[in-house]
């Protein structure tokens, strides 16, 4: 699938039988190629126990089959029925504060529930069987969207039985628990796997160590829950790819594990839902209000993207205003069609848009849809047409590997918000930073998790790695890539206790440092660092004070150890001492892939570049027309230079640039 392919999300229970047909043919019409559906169907195929009405998916699915359209079918776990929750209560989840989170809305299930994970598997082979083999049936969604309402930890008494059993597994014996924990400190020693409860409702901090693991074992459950259906799609759907929805934003768990296991990885992307929840200041989201931020649908375009293996998917892409945002604008004309794209840029071989026709009842009333639900077209369908017309212009070409990486741990992010010295530490915010420092810079990005290959890389980043293991370090001396370490990298080891050697662990060989002392300053702190080239920056947060014989790039212009180490640089790796943002990461980041011989664009701030085989694309988030980094022998498919505001270019390269 080297060309886009486009999609939507359709609920034809919501909708009259008599417009189903008319729906499949104008979807058609419009160009679309896929249609996802009956991720919520279960109350509504098994009404009750053993009861199945499967008349009416039978007749969706032929009707759509038989219009043209390939079938995303889903499993129906993510919404339970009624009468499986009046039967077995036990399996709703239960919230940090104790109290049991009922029925009524979606995700009302405890992934550590053995009860609930048979009756996934049951309802999962149903709809295996009977839509397995169906020839409109090309894809399968496992459930719907994991950790959406916060439904990853859950305070179960399942979870804690099957919490208690995993440090079983994991440590052997009572005896190596306590001293993984440290519970000598504080004195809360255990003599027994059957005396561990689960790490809320404290008094006080649990001890990091325990609500780690909890975190490790709760990601655990979202894995073995989600392959216990691969497991049976594999049986009874063979050849069909299997994907799940990952929400952008979502760190709760470990992507990385859950997406091994997957066929393509795809994700919910909703640029101006996600601007309005996020730490960005409010100038900048003013900025981009009716946009989106430019890099925040890209950073989760390529980490999910590198999680498949080059094979991602958007199965939700935003239409218009949402409804689940503490204010939901409507996004500028030609956003939706620049998204479209620019998801395509950063390897997406699909794009689905949520939804067909907007809801007249219930909780999604305000969320719009391609169709308003009178039947009309809406802004997004009006693009859609000129999404389908821009495809036939563009030649088949597929993304390449990146020749700079970011490591992203999602324990290093758990580690963190249990343990952060510093409230403001911006953590998995972190990510996003360092990400938009490179493309502004019109560099392209691939994203490693700690199991995979770093070979083959110039230049790889760690922003935030706390957690190291010595098998993980050895891997990135071995890739031959020159790194760029954040501070508190390496400052825990796998077992969150404080490395022998003091942090950065074990990555003190390849940096060349140790730390002596850290301290957090407050946002009224206002401290400088002083490069050797001459530059000076402000900087506030983190900061570290550190021992090398290593090069010495910036020093500390402090009241408080004055001229101490900021930024050192050993033959392999450069390292941070401080948190940097703004224009002096920027200016960090620019260095560093100097040093590792990569080059560099000069982008407009508004303007975001990226390539995908031999197309070239440039973004205009701005209020202005935007004019392309200097180039010649250009031959445009898409689009002009300038790129006109909320608009696009593609285009291919014929020599070399000036």
């Amino acid at each position: 699938m080297s060309k886009l392919e486009l999609g939507v999300c359709y609920y034809p229970e919501q909708w009259d039988p008599s417009e189903w047909r008319d729906d499949a043919k104008r979807m058609v019409e419009m160009g679309l190629d896929w249609v996802r559906i009956a991720e919520f169907t279960w109350g509504l195929i098994e009404p009750a126990r053993g009861q199945f009405h499967w008349d009416w998916l039978d007749e969706v699915i032929e009707v759509l089959g038989q219009a043209g359209l390939k079938i995303m079918m889903s499993t129906p776990t993510a919404a339970p029925p009624k009468w499986l929750i009046d039967e077995h209560p036990e399996i709703l989840p239960v919230g940090p504060d104790g109290r049991v989170r009922g029925y009524g809305s979606r995700r009302h299930y405890c992934f550590s529930s053995q009860i609930y994970l048979a009756e996934a598997q049951r309802i999962a082979t149903e709809y295996a069987r009977r839509y397995g083999k169906n020839p409109h049936v090309h894809a399968w969604q496992i459930d719907n969207e994991y950790n959406d309402h916060d439904t990853v930890l859950s305070y179960s008494d399942a979870a804690c039985s099957g919490f208690r059993h995993w440090l079983e597994q994991r440590y052997g014996t009572i005896d190596a628990l306590n001293q993984a924990w440290g519970t000598v400190f504080w004195g809360s020693l255990y003599s027994g796997f059957d005396q561990i409860e689960l790490p809320n409702g404290l008094v006080a901090a649990p001890n990091p160590t325990h609500a780690l693991d909890f975190m490790r074992y709760s990601s655990d459950r979202v894995r073995l829950f989600n392959r216990a259906q691969v497991d049976i799609l594999r049986i009874h759907a063979p050849g069909r790819d299997i994907t799940h929805n990952f929400m952008a934003g979502s760190f709760e768990f470990d992507h990385h594990a859950v997406a091994a296991d997957l066929d393509v990885v795809g994700f919910d992307s909703y640029p101006l839902g996600n601007l309005m929840g996020s730490t960005m200041p409010d100038d900048e989201k003013r900025r981009y209000l009716r946009t989106g931020a430019p890099d925040y649908q890209g950073f989760h375009c390529d980490l999910y993207r590198s999680q498949g293996r080059g094979r991602m998917w958007i199965l939700e892409q935003q239409p218009g205003p949402v409804d689940w945002a503490a204010s939901n604008p409507s996004p500028a004309e030609g956003m939706v069609r620049l998204w479209t794209w620019a998801a395509y840029a950063h390897g997406a071989q699909a794009v689905m848009f949520f939804r067909w026709r907007q809801a007249k009842y219930a909780q999604e009333q305000y969320h719009s849809a391609l169709l308003r639900s009178d039947n009309n077209l809406d802004q997004a369908a009006v693009e859609l047409a000129q999404i389908v017309k821009d495809r036939e212009t563009l030649p088949p070409a597929a993304r390449r590997k990146a020749k700079v990486a970011m490591l992203l741990d999602y324990s290093s992010i758990w580690a963190a918000d249990i343990l952060p010295h510093d409230d403001d530490f911006p953590n998995s915010h972190i990510f996003r930073e360092w990400y938009a420092s490179l493309r502004q810079l019109g560099v392209d990005v691939d994203f490693l998790g700690p199991e995979d290959d770093p070979d083959g890389y110039a230049l790889i980043l760690l922003p935030q790695s706390m957690i190291m293991s010595t098998d993980l370090a050895a891997k990135l001396t071995a890739s031959g890539a020159k790194l760029v370490i954040g501070a508190r990298s390496g400052s825990k080891t796998p077992q969150m206790h404080t490395p022998d050697n003091l942090a950065p662990g074990a990555l003190a060989a390849l940096t060349g440092v140790r730390v002596t002392r850290v301290e957090s300053l407050p946002a009224l702190a206002q401290e400088y660092v002083q490069l050797t080239n001459g530059q000076r920056y402000t900087f506030t947060g983190w900061r570290e004070i550190v021992e090398t014989k290593e090069g010495i790039l910036a020093r500390f212009d402090s009241s408080y150890c004055d001229g101490s180490p900021a930024i050192v640089r050993s033959d392999r790796a450069t390292y941070l001492a401080m948190l940097p943002r703004g224009t002096f990461l920027q200016s960090i980041l620019k260095q560093a892939l100097d040093w590792a011989g990569l080059k560099t664009l000069e982008c407009d701030p508004d303007m975001r570049i990226a390539r995908r085989g031999t197309l070239h694309f440039a973004f205009n988030f701005g209020d202005i027309p935007k004019s392309l980094p200097a180039g010649d022998h250009r031959t445009f498919l898409i689009g002009t230079d300038p790129v006109n505001v909320g608009d696009l270019a593609v285009w291919q390269e014929n020599g070399p640039p000036k």
